[in-house]
């Protein structure tokens, strides 16, 4: 089934951009309460205005917080996953003979 995930409709909060990096490094929603100070129940409403914000709908044959991951990603960059510390997959050699990222801009 192909999802219809748009860009951000509006810009997240501070807050929201710290739940959704958390959710990229694979913490759960308890996880994250633990880690910021607030209720689980404030981070699951979180992650429900997020994938709002990105027009995601949950059904029975979707996992939301994967999406959500992946727009999230999608919209700020790879530098979204740094701190997983996982190979970059879109390496090439450039002119100089260094490997970079075609899509990584410092």
């Amino acid at each position: 089934m192909v999802r219809d995930i748009t860009i951000s409709s509006r810009e997240l909060t501070p807050f929201e951009q710290l739940v959704l990096e958390l959710v990229c490094e694979g913490k759960s929603n308890s996880a994250i309460a633990s880690q910021t100070s607030h209720s689980e129940k404030v981070i699951e409403n979180t992650v429900s205005r997020s994938a709002q914000v990105f027009g995601i709908k949950s059904d029975g044959d979707t996992n939301l917080r994967v999406l959500l991951a992946l727009a999230y990603r999608t919209h700020f960059g790879d530098k979204a996953f740094d701190k997983l510390n996982v190979a970059c997959s879109h390496h090439e050699v450039g002119p100089d003979g260094q490997s970079m990222c075609n899509r990584h801009i410092d």
